[in-house]
Formats: C-alpha cells, structure tokens, sequence
C-alpha cells in the first residue's frame, strides 16, 4: 500500500514528489520548542532533507503540501522521505528529529502577541483623557446656570470669565505647602482696617484651604483679634484664655490636642487671644514670640499675626524676623497713605528689604472718604513700592468694629480678601 494517498482532484501534479503532511509540522513544532520566538531562523537546506522519492504514477498525482498556520516556506518545498520499494506495506520510517544544529524556518509576519508586546502601554494615570472625555465645570449664576438648571446639566456652556477667575484665586488659596509659613499683619496708624484684615483674610484662607489656618494677636495695645472672629458675648462666655497663658505652659504642650487647649476657633480659623490686662500686654518680647511660633510651626503650614500699631515695640523684631511675607494696611486718607509708605521706607532702611519689596499693601476704604480724595492717585502713589496692592471697598461689615463674618460681606468685599489671600500664598516660596 503506499505511504502517501493522492489526491484525485489534483491532476495537475502528477509527476511530482510525494510528500508527507506531518513533516513540515513537526518540523515547526520542534523549531519553535528549540528557538526563541523572536529569534531569527534559517531555511532548512535542501541537502540535509532525505532523498526524494520516485516520481508517483500519472493517476495518481500528489497532494499538495500543507502549511503551518504562522509559518511561510520560502523557495521549493523539500521532499518528504521516500518509502523503499522492499517495505511496501509496512509503517514508513518516522522522520529523524532535528537537532540542535538544524536550522528552522523564517516567520514572515510578526504573530498577534508579538505585535501587542512591541505596542505602546497607553499611561492612564498621566493621561486619561486618552478613555474619557474631560467634563466642563458646573456653572454657577448668571445665564449658564439658569441654563444647566433649567435643562438638567443636558446643555453645559461651562463657567463664565467671572467664574473661571473666581475659580483660579481658589486653587491659589489652595495650594498645598511644604513647611510652615507666616504672614506678618502691620501698620503705623490705628484704626484702619488691620484686624479686619487678618480676620477677613484668615477665614478665607479657612475656607478654601485644607489645612486649618491659625491667627496670633501680638497686639500690645489690648488687641481685639478673637472678638472680632467670634464676637464679643461668645468670647466672653469662652474660657478666656491668651497668648500669656500659653506661654506659661509652652513647655508641657507637646501635641495639637494640647495646644487647642489655649486657642480659640472660628469655624476652621483657629486663634491666640491677645493680651487684655493693660499691665502685662505690652511684655511681649521678641524671644517669647519666638517660641510661640515655633510652637506654631510644628501643627500649622499657614500662620497670620497681628502686630498691632507700629513696628518698634518689644516683640517686633522677633516678628520680622520669623515672617515671610507682609501686609501693609492703608486706608484712602492721606495721613494713612502717608503711614504706609513711610512703613514700607522703614522697613527698607532696616534690614529688612525683602520684606518691604515683596510686601503686600491693602488699602480698606473703611470710612467711605468723600470724593475729594483721589483713589487713583494715593494707589499709584503707593503700588510702585511694594509687590501688589488690592484695594478693599467700604462695607458695613468691616466698618463697624464688631463681628466679621465672611456670610454679610458684600461680593466685592469677599473677592477682595480672596485676593489678598492668594497673594499671601503666592508669596510663600
């Protein structure tokens, strides 16, 4: 019987060498058990394949070679093993395997893994807008609001000019710090919208910011810094704890939880209560501010004092020393714009030129000057000298000299200390 079975629909090939299905494939079998897939592989020489066997009859023409799936055979197909003449019958010879020194064939394709395992990993944390598409901001007011209202978020022009401005002051206020940081408050005039300031400023920096802020009154002078942020009756009703008490007991605080216990909170404004016993108020000095605020430093990356009026009492070298930025308070009468330029002059000639560079003036029109006086002029008079100045408008809520809370100020006032709060923090390098 032969070895190999003709097909009858192939008659066309008669005459040429018969050849054995398996061959091939265990040719590629055993190649890529003992190659790399990625390596490059030889043609199978066509002398080291066995001796071709003898042309098949006219009738019975040869099948036509199978091919490996993956695989391409370049040149003439090798001739299977022929089947001796005296072994008619019998079980043909099983093919030899190749050895180690055999070379296979060349793929001429890379395979499906192959091209998954050269294609780039798409990063979905650096970019995931690669899957998603990046959603627009809810707006807030105005006409697309009542617009994303109205249609239930289906129509979203996203956020105004007005709002996107409001939004970058947030992620200013924001920004997340590496250490601690502290914001000297002064002034040489009384009166003019310094403690309002830092209470204003401090409870937007509570506001926007993650980590709570803390407010020092290092007024010397009976400083209102807690009544102005809590009121005065529930300030009273409070333990009355100041800075005196807590520099008495600096030395057993050794956490936040016993540190709270000599501070007083506003919603997320923590602060020291200044002195209220005319006697011992201006014995603040230099070395005890000091090492309150290294106490500070340790559980606050953000700290405001105020300075109270003036800058040459007991404890403000120790203050200009340890602050890094400043905040000149003015107001819109010319003896206050005088008084903070001369401030700012002496800041300059004192040491302390950063700070008198990089200073932040703040202008609060806390009387409501008549339109006499020239804003335009004392702010020109005054912007050239220090790094920004921000004006805050006149507001009930700031000119009383009672409770401040962010809730009754108006807008402008509102924009205003988010103003300077980001300034504060730009500051902070």
């Amino acid at each position: 019987m032969p070895a190999v079975t003709p097909s009858p629909s192939s008659q066309n090939d008669a005459g040429k060498p018969v050849t054995r299905r398996s061959s091939w494939a265990e040719a590629a079998a055993a190649a890529d058990a003992t190659k790399p897939s990625r390596a490059p592989v030889s043609t199978l020489p066509a002398s080291s394949a066995p001796a071709a066997p003898p042309a098949a009859p006219a009738s019975r023409p040869a099948e036509p070679i199978a091919s490996v799936p993956g695989t391409s055979v370049p040149g003439p197909a090798a001739p299977a093993t022929a089947v001796p003449a005296g072994r008619q019958g019998q079980d043909a010879p099983e093919p030899a395997a190749p050895s180690s020194d055999t070379p296979s064939f060349r793929r001429s394709r890379p395979t499906v893994a192959d091209e998954i395992s050269d294609s780039p990993m798409p990063d979905f944390i650096s970019s995931p807008g690669l899957f998603v598409k990046e959603q627009k901001p809810r707006p807030v007011g105005g006409f697309r609001g009542a617009l994303y209202n109205l249609t239930g978020g289906a129509w979203n022009l996203g956020p105004g000019p007005k709002q996107r401005q409001e939004d970058e002051l947030g992620r200013r206020i924001s920004r997340q710090l590496q250490g601690s940081y502290n914001t000297a408050v002064l002034s040489l005039k009384g009166g003019i919208g310094k403690t309002s300031t830092t209470v204003g400023v401090g409870l937007t920096l509570a506001e926007y910011r993650g980590d709570a802020p803390c407010a020092i009154d290092a007024n010397p002078d009976s400083g209102d810094l807690v009544e102005r942020a809590l009121g005065e009756g529930i300030y009273q009703q409070s333990s009355p704890r100041t800075i005196t008490d807590l520099l008495e007991n600096i030395e057993s605080i050794d956490s936040l939880t016993a540190l709270a216990r000599y501070m007083h909170h506003a919603g997320r404004l923590h602060l020291i209560a200044g002195e209220q016993d005319p006697e011992v108020s201006d014995s603040l000095t230099a070395e005890e501010y000091l090492r309150i605020r290294k106490l500070i430093s340790s559980y606050y990356s953000v700290a405001l004092t105020d300075c109270g009026t003036g800058v040459t009492h007991n404890a403000m070298s120790g203050i200009l020393q340890s602050a890094d930025n400043l905040v000149i308070a003015a107001g819109y009468a010319v003896s206050g714009a005088k008084r903070a330029r001369s401030t700012l002059h002496w800041l300059a000639s004192h040491g302390y030129e950063d700070l008198a560079r990089n200073a932040i003036v703040v202008i609060t029109d806390k009387d409501e000057v008549s339109s006499r006086v020239d804003k335009d002029a004392i702010e020109e008079h005054l912007s050239g000298i220090c790094r920004q100045l921000i004006a805050v408008p006149h507001d009930r809520g700031v000119a009383d000299g009672d409770l401040v809370t962010l809730d009754v100020l108006k807008p402008e006032t509102r924009r205003a200390y988010k103003e300077i709060a980001a300034a504060i923090v730009d500051g902070y390098r």
